[in-house]
């Protein structure tokens, strides 16, 4: 089955995916294989304290929404944007396809269907586009 739409919740840890069209979805899961979350951070020291986000952990992401006509990145800190600059950088014709950067909390997979679908109608209204 062919869908339009991705969205992906991401942080450090794991990314939820979900492809989806007005009448059905799949979801995937990708975790990094990282277990440092956070290094002792010095006071005087430069850095932020944590730990860069694993780029294969990043590129399996990118490779789980190629297909997809548009996605919506969202998720609660950095992570988000971390995976944005990635893409940019790694995958430019992906780039193009993500229409939407937010930051949202620690949704369940169906709350974050609803929202991104509710994100989609309103990009594709001002586009002009059916969902």
């Amino acid at each position: 089955m062919s869908f339009n739409h991705a969205v992906v919740w991401i942080d450090h840890q794991e990314a939820h995916i979900i492809h989806f069209n007005a009448d059905s979805s799949t979801r995937e899961l990708v975790k990094t294989n990282s277990k440092q979350a956070h290094l002792h951070h010095h006071r005087g020291t430069l850095g932020s304290g944590k730990a860069e986000t694993s780029q294969s952990y990043l590129h399996e992401v990118v490779t789980s929404i190629a297909d997809a006509k548009e996605v919506l990145v969202v998720g609660p800190g950095s992570a988000k944007l971390e995976f944005i600059k990635h893409v940019h950088h790694h995958d430019p014709h992906v780039a193009q396809k993500i229409l939407g950067v937010e930051t949202v909390d620690h949704p369940t997979d169906p709350q974050l269907l609803a929202y991104a679908k509710k994100c989609f109608l309103r990009i594709d209204a001002l586009k002009g586009d059916d969902f």
